[in-house]
């Protein structure tokens, strides 16, 4: 982390944290209530998992099962319950929701905490549009449990009762960096790399010789669009490439641009949903091609889980949503780091107390 905090459990330190720890509570309370009143069912996605998930960028915990003749296993500790909850899916639950507790190495910063809570629930058979519905209605709970009128974050204010404005990929990067995207994107899913390093560089964005299209598209995507987002209001960011959405389908009437969203406020990436892809054959390609680029950058790749590859052949049509609980709890208490609303933060190297 760029500080060194002191350590949570000492009396000073705690009594300035509680009243953001019990506004946690009260927010969890209050979004347990939202959920159960509309038919969702509450689940607990095993931790330990095959695989921690197949994102290029993210990265899972290894650990070893041991079973009862002495062999060893390797299992990850998962990135989201999002597999298992699919799996539920396709066992026939129709509405569930968990708040699951989910690890990823290489992230510890004012927002990215290696443990945290991710709020993550699915709707079979209903359209991811009423995911951004949902997010809107959880914003205002969220603050009305807290007690806040507000959303802050640095600076940034959002109104959380306000309807949030709707925002695709192409508007935002015309509107924030000036650049068309879509002119780097052929018809036949061809990706213009030149274009697009050309258009960031002009924008002010360093691009390196090595950088692939997603990584010139990340670079301006959190350098220039993010930090605009969600100001005032809640912005959803919706119809990006179909190249930057590993598990959701692709938008009717242009496979360019897939059925995904991210919600933000104040800046904040707050949840990212997806309607979701259940055709198993271009889950794993799509797998692949991750791991073959995660293989490329960071020279290790994670196993695909076969058994969800069978378990998504027999899945519902179905949207879902992962959002980050503790960044929703930051906000609505105006918190400055993740660390100032978790009951008890992950110690870091060198400090065994902490």
């Amino acid at each position: 982390m760029s500080e060194t905090l002191p350590p949570f459990w000492r009396p000073d330190i705690h009594a300035d944290r509680r009243p953001m720890l019990l506004a946690r509570n009260r927010i969890k309370a209050a979004l347990r209530r939202w959920f159960e009143a509309r038919d969702f069912v509450e689940v607990e996605a095993a931790i330990l998992q095959l695989s921690p998930g197949n994102e290029t960028h993210l990265h899972g915990f290894s650990t070893t099962l041991i079973d009862d003749a002495g062999a060893h296993h390797p299992y990850y500790l998962h990135t989201s319950p999002e597999f298992a909850a699919k799996k539920l899916l396709a066992a026939g639950e129709p509405r569930l929701f968990d708040f699951a507790r989910v690890f990823r190495n290489r992230e510890r910063t004012a927002l990215h905490h290696p443990e945290f809570t991710m709020l993550e629930w699915y709707r079979a058979g209903e359209d991811y549009e009423a995911l951004m519905d949902d997010c809107a209605a959880l914003l205002a709970e969220a603050a009305r449990a807290a007690g806040a009128s507000v959303l802050r974050w640095r600076g940034a204010e959002a109104d959380p009762f306000a309807a949030p404005e709707r925002l695709t990929v192409q508007e935002a990067f015309h509107r924030h960096a000036g650049i068309n995207l879509k002119r780097t994107i052929a018809a036949d899913l061809y990706l213009d790399r030149p274009a697009l390093a050309a258009d960031a560089a002009e924008a002010g964005i360093r691009v390196a010789e090595d950088d692939s299209w997603s990584d010139i598209f990340s670079r301006i995507l959190s350098e220039k669009v993010e930090p605009e987002l969600g100001r005032g209001r809640a912005t959803i960011l919706c119809e990006y490439p179909i190249c930057e959405a590993a598990l959701a389908r692709p938008k009717p009437g242009d496979p360019r641009v897939a059925e995904r969203f991210e919600l933000y406020a104040c800046g904040v990436e707050l949840a990212n949903a997806f309607g979701e892809l259940t055709d198993p054959a271009e889950q794993r390609r799509r797998f692949e091609a991750d791991m073959d680029e995660k293989q490329r950058i960071y020279g290790e790749r994670y196993p695909i889980d076969e058994d969800f590859l069978a378990a998504l052949g027999v899945m519902p049509q179905a949207s879902g949503i992962a959002l980050g609980f503790d960044r929703l709890v930051m906000l609505a208490t105006g918190a400055r780091r993740i660390e100032d609303v978790l009951w008890t933060p992950v110690a870091e190297p060198g400090r065994g107390g902490r």
